[in-house]
C-alpha cells in the first residue's frame, strides 16, 4: 500500500489541525482517532469557534466541534458526533454532518448527509448528494487497494480529495475514495477507489 496515501488525497500542510493527519498513514485511521483527538484538543469545552465563523440559531450541534475561521453553518443543519470544520467552509440548509472532517474552502450545498468521512479542501458537494457510511450487512468497511484492506470500522463513509466536485443527488457508498480534482456526475452511485482527475459518469 502507498505510504503517501493521505498526501495523494489532501494537501493538509495549511490545515489548522494537520496533526491528526501527520500521525496517520490511512484515512480510516484518522476517523478511528477523531474522537480522542478532539476530546484532547477541547478538554472540558464543547466547541472552539474561529474568528468570523457563524452558526445559525436554527442549527443543532450534538457532540464536540472544532471550527476554523470565516465558516458558516446554516439553518436546520444537524452536526452529530465530533467534527472538525476548517476555514471558509459553508455548510448549507438541512445538511447532516456526522463524525467527519471538512477541510478549508469547501461547500456542502444543502440537504446532504456526510457520515464518518474526510472531505478535502476546495471541494463542492452539490445539493442532495449523500455520503453513506454503513453497510446493510453490518460488516466492517473494506477498501479495495492492491489488496482488500479491512478498516476495522463498522462505519466509514468516503474520502473526497481536494478540488473535487460531487453532482446533485450523487451517492458515495461506504469505503469510497475519490482522488484529487475528480468529478462525480449527478445521480451517479459510486463504489471503490478512484485515481485523481477521475470523471465518474456511471
Amino acid at each position: 500500500m502507498n505510504s503517501n496515501f493521505l498526501t495523494d488525497l489532501f494537501d493538509y500542510k495549511n490545515f489548522f489541525h494537520k496533526e491528526i493527519f501527520e500521525k496517520c498513514i490511512y484515512p480510516w485511521e484518522i476517523i478511528a482517532q477523531l474522537d480522542s483527538y478532539i476530546e484532547k484538543a477541547l478538554g472540558d469545552r464543547n466547541m472552539a469557534l474561529g474568528e468570523g465563523s457563524r452558526i445559525d440559531e436554527a442549527a443543532k450541534i450534538e457532540g464536540k466541534v472544532i471550527m476554523g475561521k470565516n465558516s458558516t453553518i446554516s439553518d436546520a443543519v444537524l452536526i452529530r458526533g465530533n467534527c472538525i470544520i476548517g476555514d471558509n467552509v459553508h455548510i448549507g440548509h438541512g445538511v447532516e454532518l456526522k463524525h467527519s472532517i471538512v477541510m478549508n474552502n469547501t461547500a456542502i450545498a444543502h440537504l446532504n448527509y456526510v457520515g464518518d468521512s474526510i472531505i478535502g479542501s476546495n471541494v463542492n458537494i452539490g445539493g442532495g448528494a449523500i455520503i453513506a457510511n454503513w453497510r446493510f450487512d453490518k460488516k466492517n468497511i473494506k477498501i479495495k487497494l492492491e489488496e482488500e484492506v479491512d478498516t476495522g470500522l463498522e462505519k466509514f463513509g468516503a474520502c473526497v480529495g481536494d478540488l473535487s466536485s460531487l453532482g446533485v443527488n450523487s451517492v458515495l457508498n461506504p469505503g469510497t475514495i475519490i482522488g484529487k480534482k475528480s468529478l462525480v456526475y449527478p445521480l451517479v452511485s459510486v463504489f471503490g477507489v478512484h485515481a485523481k482527475e477521475s470523471v465518474l459518469k456511471s
